[in-house]
């Protein structure tokens, strides 16, 4: 299958790249094993690549390339990141007291719960599952819509949530 993959991403027939295989190695008489190197090292690029990909930094671009106010929520129920409107969001909807120089006390609910978010997910083909939310702050709070999807990240397990009426 792997020298299948390979042949395919480097649009040539199989045949092609086994003949590119033992021209790069020569000096070896086992072409199968120079195959078998030739795939394993195929595989490895593949992996670093996706693992570039699949990073919180890659979700942090995302985010931050997103107008609408967004964040990413852990398993844990933790913001890992978000971006500037959405902290536009909190700061205009929950502004802080006088002298307060930070918001300590912000918490984060959703209507639905994020174990329940995941399991929607995987039951309905990563369709985005779309919940209330509500952010609160001391007395204040903020109520309002958002779509989650689950973040390309194989650890920790996230969602990437976009506000869609804040």
């Amino acid at each position: 299958v792997s020298l299948k993959q390979m042949a395919e991403s480097r649009k040539c027939t199989i045949g092609m790249l086994v003949e590119e295989i033992a021209e790069n190695h020569p000096d070896q008489g086992n072409l199968t094993s120079a195959i078998r190197v030739a795939c394993m090292r195929g595989l490895a690029e593949e992996s670093m690549e996706l693992r570039k990909l699949a990073s919180i930094r890659t979700i942090n671009a995302i985010l931050v390339a997103c107008p609408s106010p967004a964040f990413a929520l852990s398993s844990s129920k933790k913001i890992l990141t978000f971006n500037a409107p959405f902290q536009q969001l909190v700061r205009r909807q929950l502004p802080n007291a006088p002298g307060d120089d930070g918001r300590q006390d912000l918490k984060l609910a959703l209507d639905l719960n994020v174990v329940d978010v995941f399991a929607r997910l995987d039951a309905n083909g990563e369709t985005p599952v779309t919940t209330g939310f509500v952010i609160g702050a001391g007395e204040r709070r903020y109520r309002g819509q958002l779509s989650a999807v689950r973040a390309p990240v194989t650890e920790p397990e996230l969602l990437m949530a976009f506000v869609f009426n804040g």
